[in-house]
């Protein structure tokens, strides 16, 4: 299958986008919403573009590399803004997100 070079990707992608959407619920739990707007509207973001290049990699899109590197710009956004706050679910969340840019950096 065509998907099968990018396993590690995917699984990279799946967890990051996992993160995201934690990191999205948790924040939108605070009593301040408004102050991690930011990171809220970054989460969301790089949740829904790890989730398509995850399925477009699973179809064996032609567009891999072009995607890939779209999704490392939003995920290293999205490391950096979680990495400014002190919640345990934003550090867990830029550390799948750097990690993630640096993976789909490999096939960009």
């Amino acid at each position: 299958m065509a998907h099968e070079q990018h396993q590690q990707l995917i699984q990279t992608l799946h967890e990051c986008m996992e993160a995201c959407n934690h990191c999205y619920d948790a924040c939108l739990k605070k009593e301040d919403v408004n102050m991690m707007a930011k990171c809220i509207r970054l989460d969301h973001e790089c949740a829904d573009i790890c989730a398509f290049l995850e399925q477009a990699l699973m179809r064996g899109t032609p567009f891999s590399s072009d995607l890939a590197a779209v999704c490392a710009k939003i995920c290293e956004a999205c490391g950096n803004e979680c990495q400014k706050h002190d919640h345990e679910h934003c550090q867990r969340c830029a550390e799948a997100c750097f990690k993630c840019a640096e993976a789909c950096k490999e096939i960009a």
